[in-house]
C-alpha cells in the first residue's frame, strides 16, 4: 500500500517534476506536461503509460491496473489503486510515464 504523500515524495523527486492542480486535483508535470494525477478521493493515480504496458499491467495485476475513463484509457493512461500497489512498484510505472512524457534530451 502506498500513502498519497509516499506517491507525491516518488514523483517530486524526479527531475524537473513539479506539482500543479488540474480540473482541481493535484498532477504532476516534467516541462508542464501532465504525466501523473491523483484523482479527487486520493484512493488512486492515473499515470501516462503506453497502451501495450496498460494491457500488461492489468492481465498481471487487475485489481491494481485499469484504463481511466474514455478515450484517455484507451491512449494508455492509466488508473492505479494506491492500496493495491507496493511503493517499488508505483516507482516503476511512475519512471515509465516520466519517461513518456520528459523531453528527449
Amino acid at each position: 500500500m502506498v500513502s498519497i504523500d509516499q506517491f507525491r515524495k516518488l514523483a517530486l523527486a524526479l527531475p524537473e517534476t513539479e506539482e500543479k492542480s488540474h480540473f482541481g486535483a493535484p498532477d504532476f508535470r516534467v516541462c508542464n506536461k501532465i504525466f501523473a494525477e491523483l484523482d479527487h478521493e486520493g484512493v488512486c493515480v492515473i499515470l501516462k503509460l503506453a497502451p501495450e504496458l496498460q494491457q500488461v499491467l492489468m492481465s498481471a495485476k487487475p485489481h491494481a491496473f485499469s484504463p481511466a475513463a474514455g478515450a484517455f484509457g484507451r491512449s494508455g493512461w492509466t488508473r492505479v489503486e494506491l492500496t493495491q500497489v507496493t511503493a517499488a512498484e508505483l516507482r516503476v510505472q511512475l519512471l515509465e510515464a516520466w519517461q513518456r512524457t520528459a523531453p528527449k534530451r
